[in-house]
């Protein structure tokens, strides 16, 4: 019975790992991506990605493009900060996969 449960045991812990390298693939992709648009102009981002969903400025002069996707019932968030000079020079990404 013990060698049953030590079995059981050791799948489970595989399968998480195998869920953990997915997700961990899924975010390098998506920064790899998403890294692209870094220094390049607001135009170019809105060439590919579209017109923003939504856009919101800071106290500092910065703006952000947010873009938004659902897919299987899960809201993917992209955030694109552009600075004064209308260049991509950060972003963020939240449930995208």
């Amino acid at each position: 019975m013990k060698i049953i449960y030590a079995i059981l045991i050791v799948l489970i812990l595989n399968g998480c790992q195998a869920i953990e390298n997915k997700s961990q693939n899924a975010i390098k992709k998506e920064n790899e991506k998403l890294s692209k648009f870094l220094e390049k102009p607001e135009a170019e981002l809105k060439i590919v990605m579209g017109i923003p969903d939504n856009t919101v400025y800071d106290d500092k002069g910065s703006k952000f493009f947010i873009y938004y996707k659902k897919k299987y019932n899960i809201t993917c968030e992209r955030r694109f900060e552009i600075n004064k000079n209308k260049i991509v020079v950060g972003f963020t990404s939240k449930g995208c996969f």
